[in-house]
């Protein structure tokens, strides 16, 4: 596929234990399904070939042969399609028994993959037939002729990668079933090793929890691993006399489940995996190591396409959870680690105070309402909370009403200063006139607003809690020594879509007179009203119309800096999440705005005060993200261009 990311599926076809022409024909049938639907990796289950449970048939030379031969003609039968396929079946050699993996690509077999970990449970006594996987690999040619061709041998062993030539970070390799199970897996090694997806065939029977255990240990090891996890399950086809399949196939990455098969349903599954998001999360995670390929057979075939994202869910709004289960209990965790931060660098500095400038937007609102936990923690009054509105040239009187009634509703000191006239006095000591409504003099409203808070911060023994969250960071959308300085900022790695979605939580808690004045925040224009409002007093500057919509912009922020996208890619996705809302025109014209302004706007970033850190994206100098305040933006805009995209 396009842009890193491969479509793979899980498939448990219909089965009959040991008849090996049946079970051919439903996998080739399956094969010609998975290339219409543009497959590009495709996992049977465990000893698909004949079945798991032939018991004592495995020792008879008929059957295995007869599933040597069904290899033969699966093999040539994908002759053409540009599909990397596991295939389970026994493979016999110098009078040894293996349960093995065939990997198949246009009509070769590209290497055998012996089970390493043979279990002995009472109701399997897997052990009565198959011997673990030999320690290191050995040309596959030994086994018979099916298994070399004009393109060379293929290799046998535990040891062996695959990666398709035109996208090498498109690297499988393979374990079978209980391989998983144990305390050290080969697929750790594999990962180490340098693959990116791990394919399991598998024979687990159905107890009762075992699917939780199961589905737990496929996250899991693609988290551990930094990798995807296709895992194929035995399905109902095999046979009943001791237990019960229920083709349970999985499909991870990077510890989320992407897909799913139901228990005793068809068996089948498929998911959109996005390699180029493992190989950029690998880079960034200095506890992940490679080891190196030494050891391993690598063997490349084409089997990745051109095809478009078509199953994949890519969110609007990736900062934001969008399964309402989840949604109050993050908002919970989110808020209490706001308010625990503040709270102990309150403790800490023996501030007798939290002095807060209320505008009666968003940020303001978020950062008073964690001001008002973090003084619950510390058992502290809440009048001790200095809640200060100023209003200017641009404040309008909805959002004053709204800055005290939320002043009222939370029970802080609130205080009124009118910053019009210190302005106004201001410009005459700098000769600007006050009719040019320009960048000076937006910036020396928020400038005096800002030692406004510092001067009553010293007086009242307290510390100025910032409010500037960390879209506007992004972007530098603060005025720098203005509202872009502060004591303790504690929505500095909240994201603007995150802090609409924390506001309106906090407002559905409370209830009452607070709910109604924050749901009437949430309603307000996002702007800092430094310009004079309209004729009929509305709001004339309007943040989203000058730098975009945030949804975007946390959008762009979250590929950009959390997965590592390229430009084009980032662009590729936002028309994807957002094909029906914007047109293609309007994403290109705000993305090339992202990149602009987050690449000249890094000296902001670079002096920002100490701020709790809440999820897996943060600017600060301190922590995440470093990046020199000089950098060019060229080569980010250069792949915007026209002939580019």
């Amino acid at each position: 596929m396009k842009y890193g990311f491969v479509k793979v599926a899980a498939v448990s076809p219909e089965l009959r234990v040991a008849d090996v022409k049946f079970n051919t024909l439903k996998i080739e049938e399956e094969i010609a399904r998975q290339t219409q639907a543009g497959t590009e990796i495709l996992v049977f289950p465990e000893l698909s070939l004949c079945g798991y449970t032939c018991g004592d048939l495995f020792l008879q030379p008929l059957l295995i042969e007869a599933c040597k031969s069904a290899l033969k003609e699966i093999t040539a039968f994908t002759k053409g399609i540009s599909m990397l396929i596991f295939v389970g079946l026994p493979i016999a050699y110098k009078g040894n028994l293996y349960n093995c993996a065939a990997a198949l690509c246009n009509g070769r077999v590209l290497g055998v993959v012996p089970k390493t970990n043979i279990p002995n449970y009472a109701e399997f006594y897997e052990k009565r037939y198959f011997i673990p996987a030999p320690e290191e690999n050995f040309p596959a040619q030994y086994l018979g002729p099916e298994f070399s061709d004009e393109n060379g041998c293929a290799e046998f062993g535990p040891n062996q990668i695959f990666f398709d030539e035109k996208q090498p970070d498109v690297r499988v390799a393979c374990e079978i079933c209980e391989d998983l199970w144990v305390g050290n897996p080969p697929s750790v090694r594999h990962a180490a090793a340098g693959a990116t997806i791990i394919v399991n065939l598998s024979a687990s029977d159905e107890t009762i929890g075992k699917a939780d255990y199961r589905r737990m240990l496929v996250r899991s090891q693609s988290g551990r691993n930094v990798c995807a996890y296709v895992y194929a399950d035995a399905g109902s086809g095999e046979s009943t006399t001791d237990m019960v399949f229920a083709g349970h196939d999985l499909i991870a990455e990077n510890g989320s489940l992407l897909a799913e098969s139901r228990l005793f349903s068809d068996g089948k599954c498929a998911a959109e995996i996005d390699v180029a998001f493992l190989a950029a999360e690998r880079k960034k995670i200095t506890t992940f190591r490679s080891t190196g390929e030494d050891g391993y057979a690598v063997t490349g075939a084409a089997f990745c396409g051109e095809g478009e994202l078509s199953l994949r869910k890519i969110s609007r709004t990736p900062f934001v959870p969008e399964e309402s289960a989840e949604l109050g209990s993050r908002a919970e965790l989110i808020l209490s680690m706001q308010a625990q931060a503040l709270a102990k660098r309150l403790k800490h500095t023996g501030a007798k105070t939290a002095v807060i400038g209320i505008s009666g937007g968003l940020d303001s609102s978020l950062a008073l309402l964690v001001a008002a936990r973090a003084f619950d923690i510390l058992d502290k009054p809440r009048s001790q909370i200095v809640a200060v509105t100023m209003p200017g040239f641009g404040t309008t009187g909805r959002t004053y009403q709204n800055s005290l009634r939320l002043i009222g509703c939370v029970g802080a000191e609130s205080k009124t200063v009118n910053i019009s006239e210190s302005v106004l006095r201001h410009f005459e000591d700098i000769g600007h006139d006050r009719n040019v409504l320009d960048v000076t003099y937006e910036n020396a409203q928020a400038r005096t607003r800002t030692m406004i808070l510092m001067d009553l911060a010293n007086k009242t023994g307290g510390l100025v809690i910032g409010t500037g969250d960390l879209s506007e960071l992004a972007l530098g959308w603060c005025t720098y020594n203005g509202d872009h300085m502060s004591m303790y900022a504690v929505n500095a790695s909240v994201p603007k879509t995150l802090v609409r979605h924390l506001v309106r939580y906090e407002g559905t808690r409370a209830g009452g007179e607070e709910e109604k004045v924050l749901s009437d925040i949430l309603s307000t224009e996002i702007s800092p009203e430094l310009l004079p409002p309209g004729k009929s007093g509305e709001i004339a500057q309007k943040t989203e119309d000058i730098v975009g919509p945030y949804e975007l912009h946390d959008f762009f922020l979250y590929r950009a800096i959390r997965c590592g996208d390229t430009p084009k890619r980032v662009y590729y996705l936002a028309k994807y999440a957002f094909r029906g809302i914007y047109k293609e025109e309007v994403l290109l014209k705000w993305l090339k705005n992202f990149y602009r302004r987050f690449f000249s706007q890094q000296f902001k970033r670079s002096c920002i005060p100490d701020g709790v850190k809440i999820g897996s994206v943060t600017l600060s100098p301190r922590a995440d993200w470093r990046m020199p305040s000089d950098a060019s933006a060229a080569l980010w805009l250069e792949e915007l261009s026209p002939d580019e995209c």
